[in-house]
């Protein structure tokens, strides 16, 4: 069974970072383009970063760029994502998605895989 697990969040004040962990089962996704989205109280899933699965390249929302960065361990069977300078509207749950497709297919939220989520929240 394909399981995606994140792990990582939590509470933070504003302007602090947190990292949050992705960890896949079941089979290897060395070869699968990975990402993460996120959902806000009220609001609809949106795209925040994706990964290639070489991780030669990378894509970021724009109101995640310079602040977040995304990673992967193929070894560890791992993606990772490192959010800085947090802020209030950075608060959602965080899902991580993978596909077999490729990044474009990922960044459309059409992923094949998806994880249950993680909260973040950050107070002002």
């Amino acid at each position: 069974q394909v399981q995606l697990v994140e792990s990582g969040g939590g509470l933070v004040q504003a302007g602090g970072s947190l990292r949050l962990s992705c960890a896949a089962s079941g089979r290897t996704f060395n070869s699968y383009a990975m990402g993460w989205f996120r959902q806000a109280p009220g609001k609809e899933r949106e795209f925040v970063a994706s990964i290639t699965w070489s991780s030669g390249g990378t894509y970021y929302a724009n109101s995640v760029k310079a602040r977040f960065t995304i990673s992967r361990d193929n070894a560890k069977n791992t993606m990772y994502l490192q959010m800085n300078n947090l802020k209030p509207e950075d608060t959602a749950v965080y899902y991580c998605t993978a596909s077999p497709k490729g990044p474009s297919t990922v960044i459309a939220g059409r992923g094949e895989y998806w994880g249950q989520g993680t909260q973040v929240t950050v107070s002002s």
